[in-house]
């Protein structure tokens, strides 16, 4: 359980998410291992977070998944809640998604009305020799705090495939149907149904695609979004997560930071085919979601009222690289903060646009703001300000310098470099000497994500906490999320400015109050 702000709360549970490298404001649970964010739904007031959950090891273990769930009136303070969903003899329990059935289409709920319905994959069912990866669904009653598994489950089963998972599924009003876009080894698979319980195959997509086939895909997602913020101009996003290559097509190049990573396809949904926009010619033609290494598996929210009308989404802040070596020992796994997703038009065509929640502000402490000041090479105006989390957001004017940035969690032999190159115009965050140990070879690294200046200026919003760094560049154009691992007690922080001079617009340094009621750094 979460803990508010009272202070009965933190004399009492003194140490409360305070381990080492706890994130102080993105979703970890309590202890044991979280992978991929499941089932994320809004209902009656509250938004859910489901998630691959080892709620007996810091291990993942397959046969015995579980969906863990927390909920949130705000999608910042989470209140965690006992497994879901547990394994049983039907399998474990796999990604999949969760749905509103507001005109109880399913007919599991007379009474209700509505309720929750949760799709989801079953690993090592028995239901069919040959055939582990099943779909099967469970409801919920009461506001998904006790679920029941059909007693019809599985339904639906693969053709041919061992892989066959993790759905996401969501009501299309045009059609009058439930989608269902499944993962299917090298391609994605469109399902219909009228009732969440008997499925029909309708359409594939990208199984003759050159050049995104480096891994099998996993988590996809699909959803119409705006143009532009204009309400008579949208397109469809599919989202597809493609799994650590681990020799499969070696001769594919790997995501920007290697590893695991996530692409993006913008095009048209008729309620039973996707259809591209344009031919991929290239790898160089591949639209990723991150330039970092720790966003992977992410998928939006069902169910926000049209009112609010944002596409919201979280991601795992991980990578099956080395997901399983990761330092912290009580919990291993965390999210990222939920990002607001857009589309926008720019000179070279759409693009994805990645925003932080506007319900962060709520945790902001200000510490300082700047405008109109010139950096020169040697100096530091940040020097008196030390922070192990924050919220930096920069503006600069291009000038003299070819490099300039922060440096953040800093100390005599640790930080971690969030800078900008103008010579050749990237973005990039070196993490070689951001954390306390090496706990494997591929961690230490440096990510580089190509980003134009925009009139002159590039825009930095940077998100710090215990053990990650989230970079949106030119407000959510490029993005870099990665974790890194440093003392406590590694928390300098420097503004620096490399061959030249720098004008900087506009600084806002501002700390983030912990989420969980135990502020003490």
């Amino acid at each position: 359980m979460y803990l508010t702000d009272d202070s009965s709360n933190k004399g009492s549970r003194n140490c409360y998410y305070r381990e080492t490298y706890r994130p102080q404001f993105h979703y970890s649970p309590e202890k044991n291992w979280m992978n991929d964010p499941n089932g994320l739904v809004y209902y009656e007031g509250e938004y859910h977070l489901f998630y691959q959950h080892t709620p007996h090891d810091t291990q993942p273990d397959f046969g015995r998944m579980h969906w863990g769930h927390a909920v949130s009136k705000d999608l910042v303070h989470w209140d965690e809640l006992p497994p879901a969903i547990p394994p049983g003899e039907d399998g474990a329990i796999f990604s999949g998604s969760a749905v509103v059935d507001k005109n109880n289409t399913s007919g599991f709920f007379n009474e209700e009305g509505s309720g929750l319905v949760a799709i989801y994959t079953n690993e090592g069912n028995r239901a069919q020799p040959g055939k582990p990866q099943v779909q099967s669904i469970a409801y919920s009653r009461d506001k998904g705090r006790t679920w029941t598994k059909y007693e019809g489950n599985p339904v639906l089963f693969p053709m041919e495939t061992l892989d066959f998972r993790d759905p996401k599924v969501f009501w299309h009003d045009e059609s009058a149907m439930w989608i269902m876009v499944l993962a299917v080894r090298e391609r994605v698979e469109f399902y219909t149904s009228p009732n969440l319980r008997e499925w029909s195959f309708a359409s594939k997509f990208g199984s003759d695609i050159q050049h995104i086939h480096r891994g099998i895909f996993e988590c996809p997602d699909i959803f119409q979004i705006q143009v532009d913020e204009d309400p008579n101009t949208t397109k469809w996003i599919l989202m597809l997560s493609v799994g650590d290559r681990n020799g499969v097509n070696p001769d594919d190049p790997e995501p920007p930071a290697g590893g695991s990573g996530m692409m993006y396809f913008i095009g048209n949904f008729d309620g039973k085919a996707f259809t591209l926009d344009e031919t991929l010619g290239s790898y160089d033609a591949i639209k990723w979601v991150d330039y970092g290494s720790d966003f992977y598996a992410a998928v939006t929210w069902n169910g926000i009222p049209n009112e609010d009308g944002r596409k919201i989404w979280v991601g795992w802040m991980n990578n099956w690289r080395y997901g399983t070596t990761l330092p912290s020992e009580e919990w291993r796994g965390k999210m990222s903060i939920p990002r607001e997703l857009q589309l926008r038009t720019y000179p070279e065509g759409l693009h994805l646009i990645q925003a932080p929640i506007s319900e962060l502000s709520q945790l902001r402490k200000p510490i300082l703001s700047l405008q109109d000041l010139t950096i020169k090479s040697g100096m530091n105006v940040l020097s008196d300000i030390s922070a192990a989390k924050a919220e930096i957001i920069a503006e600069f004017e291009i000038s003299t310098a070819v490099e300039f940035g922060f440096k953040v969690r800093k100390s005599s032999n640790q930080e971690t470099i969030i800078g900008y190159n103008s010579s050749n115009g990237e973005l990039f965050v070196d993490r070689t000497k951001s954390s306390a140990i090496d706990f494997h070879s591929d961690f230490t690294a440096i990510h580089k994500a190509p980003m134009k200046p925009e009139h002159g200026r590039v825009q930095l919003s940077i998100y710090v906490d215990w053990s990650s760094v989230e970079v949106f560049g030119n407000h959510g154009e490029i993005i870099i999320s990665d974790m890194i691992f440093p003392d406590l007690e590694s928390r300098g922080l420097e503004l620096y400015a490399i061959g030249g001079e720098l004008r900087a617009v506009s600084l806002q340094i501002n700390d983030l109050v912990s989420i969980w009621g135990t502020e003490n750094v």
